[in-house]
């Protein structure tokens, strides 16, 4: 899940300091995108913490075995599409975007543990 945050250090103290959640990734995606993930204790969900005005999509994140799948299967079923081909950088997990039938934005990360 995405949460949209003015500053994002601020926003990554309130969240690791405060709330006690776990900073799962912090990286620059490309020159000025920075993702920050981190997981609430005891949950597995993370929230990513985005600027508004962000390139990164702000977007419901859910978790697949296998991205390259999903995006076939999303594609087969009619929905249109952000990304053409999966969305590969190093440091982050194989991805893609795309919109629900009331315009809401989600993105499928493919688990560490997929294919």
């Amino acid at each position: 899940m995405t949460i949209p945050v003015a500053d994002q250090d601020a926003a990554l103290r309130f969240y690791t300091e405060v709330l006690g959640c776990e900073l799962v990734t912090d990286v620059e995606v490309w020159p000025g995108a920075r993702y920050v993930e981190v997981v609430p204790p005891g949950s597995s969900v993370g929230l990513v913490l985005l600027p508004p005005d962000s390139e990164i999509p702000v977007a419901v994140r859910l978790g697949t075995p296998n991205a390259q799948e999903a995006h076939d299967a999303i594609r087969a079923a009619g929905v249109t599409l952000h990304n053409d081909d999966l969305v590969r950088m190093e440091g982050v997990p194989d991805m893609f975007h795309f919109e629900d039938p009331d315009g809401n934005g989600l993105v499928y990360l493919e688990d560490a543990g997929g294919a």
